[in-house]
């Protein structure tokens, strides 16, 4: 799991990557010629030598969130460390380069292109002659032609997780000669430089018990600069040697060996020498310059410290079990005697933080099937409500990196079809959403009938029985009684003297005037005029009374109900940093009158119990970008349609939001062969995608790896496919010799 959020599993690249009703958007028109040029908002951070200066031989311990679960990216449950794998050890025929553009990989082809349009698109692969596998047999068309066959989606004995693409192909077949092969697509396919990367062998792909058993935890035939040597689930590690058969630029390392380690460990498995390379967290890397006697940037820290220390307030209050333990484990610490400290820092002094903005992009999902969120004037005054700026400043100032907002749903800065398309929806406009929300029935301090308090069993349960989460009211302090179960009650979190006024500084926004009650039992939440003590509703205060504090912040209602939004975060240690923008989201739309209710739930149940589920109004999650988001943004942004049995088929629609115009729009993106027409196709989809305001991007997600300083051409790769056979260690200098030095082969 990633710092600043959970996402979706890395193996749907369908989901790589909501809904504009009948809305007119105004800004749906695109570049009339090519795309405009933009670069990346940061460049990739790795080192970058020359092979002639990378020693040979040497292991890299590399660190990954788990052993995976299978070798196979096409499956279900493939992850991130299944997709490492896959890149060090069989073909990829496109690599995205340091834009996200897809480049030919000359160690295995020397062309690809399409040759004929009529009467079907026609794509002739042009092999390397020298390109075959780890058993001799050369790479060919009966590869390519096993590969399609399983993932074609016609055989449903093959478990595969995505067949996009492959599902278009007629038929494959070989070329004048071994060297060739020739694909035949039944349907125009714009994105068919996606498909065959990674390759696997004809052993593997041939049959569904190779497809679904063969290749989980070995791959007997590989064809990369590295070869398969162990996965080691008792030991959580995964051996890859240099392959003798390759015929590319040999690796320069002898072995990566990629080592179990979860998030919370790493910095403990950095200073224990158990890893040379790992993605770390905000606070590690903070940690980690710290020990140089520095900071993570040179911009003050203030900032950032105050809302992380704003969230932790917010989780101590919600969870006395956690408070109790953290004061422990800072207690433990404070009990480190200044030896063992110094040598801490010592041993974190022998890494290096190498950062940029990894090609992901975090944002605030909206779940538009049930509740107000259904309203999509509502969803457009939560979005209004939204400083977004501020929000990746909260994440990314303190790191260094560009605090620039996210503007596409489908690309990211620097990549051909970006465009910032957020104008479609508007900019932040507290006073805008306000107007959205009345429009939609929503007043300002209207009456709210007493809503009761669910009920827990001494088991933590509620009434239904269900377990209770980890809840919290957005803006609440103080400590909650133990049968109270965190829900926010309309009109009884009220405190004197703190305004919202003062959030941003650590008040929680509480009117100074608790709401008048009325004789039918209702609340009229900040109504002007309402006496303090048993006044008339409607009564007015005699002139020159000073106004309650928030009576131009109190919340909306509608039908007597409040206007309250379920907010779901993880809350896993790798999460603080996305709990601290669900904190400032909370206050940004508390000022609008929109409460929110914050549960808590860990970071293994989030996206299966919860966002997938839809048990959720507002959720934090992100998507990778990818190079080609007419096929993989589809499932993201599809109109969710009934299915036989009658439930809604979402695909990867978490927020149940999207319209048959975005839908129309994808399909005419992936039968254009034009790449320019493709682009704004693309980016007229996205502008309806922000109208429909079911997801708001909000900021590209930081890459932050701890690294040895001798490491070379591997770090935070930003948008570029990782060059295995690149990395290494720095040729030792008489000044680098006495203090480092290459792991030896066997170490592990």
């Amino acid at each position: 799991m990633s710092h600043d959020g959970v996402r979706p599993s890395a193996t749907r690249r369908a989901a790589a990557f909501l809904l504009a009703g009948a809305l007119t958007v105004s800004a749906l028109s695109a570049c009339s010629s090519d795309e405009k040029e933009n670069r990346p908002l940061a460049g990739q951070d790795i080192a970058p030598a020359g092979r002639a200066l990378v020693a040979d031989g040497g292991t890299l311990r590399w660190a990954v969130d788990a052993v995976p679960a299978t070798l196979n990216t096409f499956q279900a449950d493939a992850d991130a460390a299944t997709s490492r794998v896959a890149g060090a050890v069989l073909p990829s025929l496109f690599r995205l380069d340091a834009r996200g553009r897809p480049q030919p990989n000359p160690a295995y082809l020397e062309s690809a292109k399409v040759v004929d349009t009529e009467p079907r698109q026609v794509v002739l692969y042009r092999l390397d002659q020298q390109a075959v596998w780890s058993d001799g047999r050369e790479i060919g068309a009966a590869d390519f032609a096993a590969q399609w066959r399983a993932l074609s989606g016609k055989d449903s004995a093959y478990w595969t997780a995505r067949n996009a693409g492959y599902d278009r192909i007629a038929k494959i077949e070989r070329g004048h000669d071994d060297l060739e092969v020739k694909v035949t697509f039944a349907r125009p396919y714009a994105d068919w430089k996606s498909l065959f990367t990674p390759l696997y062998p004809k052993e593997v792909m041939g049959t569904p018990d190779a497809f679904n058993d063969g290749a989980r935890s070995k791959l007997k035939v590989t064809a990369g600069p590295f070869a398969l040597k162990k996965v080691d689930r008792e030991d959580g590690k995964v051996t890859l040697v240099r392959s003798t058969r390759w015929w590319g630029s040999p690796a320069k390392l002898d072995k990566i060996v990629l080592r179990a380690v979860p998030r919370d460990e790493r910095l403990d498995a950095l200073a224990e020498n158990k890893v040379d390379l790992a993605e770390v967290d905000p606070d590690d890397a903070e940690r980690i310059a710290a020990a140089h006697g520095t900071k993570t940037t040179a911009a003050s820290q203030a900032a950032a410290g105050a809302e992380r220390e704003k969230a932790e307030k917010a989780e101590k209050a919600a969870n006395k079990e956690k408070e109790e333990k953290d004061k422990k484990k800072d207690e433990k610490k404070g009990d480190e005697d200044a030896a063992e400290a110094a040598a801490r820092r010592k041993a974190l002094r022998r890494y290096v933080v190498r950062s940029s903005l990894e090609p992901a992009y975090t944002q605030l999902a909206l779940n538009g099937s049930e509740g107000p969120l259904a309203d999509e004037r509502v969803r457009r005054a939560v979005a209004r409500a939204l400083d977004r700026t501020k929000l990746a400043e909260l994440v990314l100032k303190p790191l260094g990196l560009p605090a620039v907002p996210v503007g596409s749903h489908l690309a990211l800065a620097g990549q051909p079809a970006y465009e910032d398309n957020s104008g479609a929806l508007g900019g932040q406009d507290t006073k805008g959403a306000r107007a959205l929300l009345a429009d939609a029935g929503w007043i300002l301090g209207g009456p709210v009938e007493k809503q009761a308090k669910d009920k827990k069993d001494k088991k933590g349960k509620d009434e239904d029985g269900d377990e209770a989460g980890e809840k919290d009211t957005a803006g609440s302090k103080g400590e909650k009684s133990e049968d109270d179960d965190g829900t926010y009650i309309v009109g009884e979190d009220d405190k004197p003297g703190e305004a919202e006024g003062a959030g941003d500084h650590g008040g929680d926004g509480r009117s100074e005037e608790r709401a008048a009650r009325s004789a039918d039992g209702k609340q009229y939440l900040g109504e002007p005029g309402a006496a303090r003590h048993g006044g008339a509703p409607g009564a007015y205060a005699p002139m020159g009374t000073a106004a309650p504090a928030r009576a131009a912040d109190t919340v909306m209602a509608k039908d007597g109900k409040a206007l309250s939004l379920r907010f779901v975060l993880p809350s896993g240690p790798g999460s603080a940093s996305l709990r601290a923008v669900g904190d400032r989201i909370a206050r940004m739309l508390r000022k609008v009158g929109i409460r929110t209710t914050i549960t808590k739930v860990p970071d293994d149940s989030y996206f299966k119990d919860h966002i997938a589920s839809g048990e959720y109004d507002l959720a934090l999650y992100s998507w990778p970008a990818t190079a080609f988001p007419a096929t993989d943004a589809r499932p993201v942004y599809a109109k969710p349609v009934p299915g036989a049995d009658g439930e809604l088929k979402v695909e990867q629609n978490y927020t149940r939001v999207g319209t048959d115009r975005i839908d129309q729009l994808f399909d005419e993106a992936l039968v254009t062969l034009d790449a320019g027409k493709e682009r704004e196709l693309m980016r007229k989809a996205d502008s309806r995608i922000w109208a429909g305001a079911a997801s708001i991007p909000l900021y590209q997600r930081p890459q932050l790896t701890a690294a040895r300083p001798r490491l070379v051409n591997v770090g935070a790769f930003g948008f570029r496919t990782p060059v295995y056979e690149d990395m290494g260690y720095r040729e030792r200098t008489p000044s680098s010799a006495s203090t480092s030095s290459v792991p030896s082969a066997t170490s592990s």
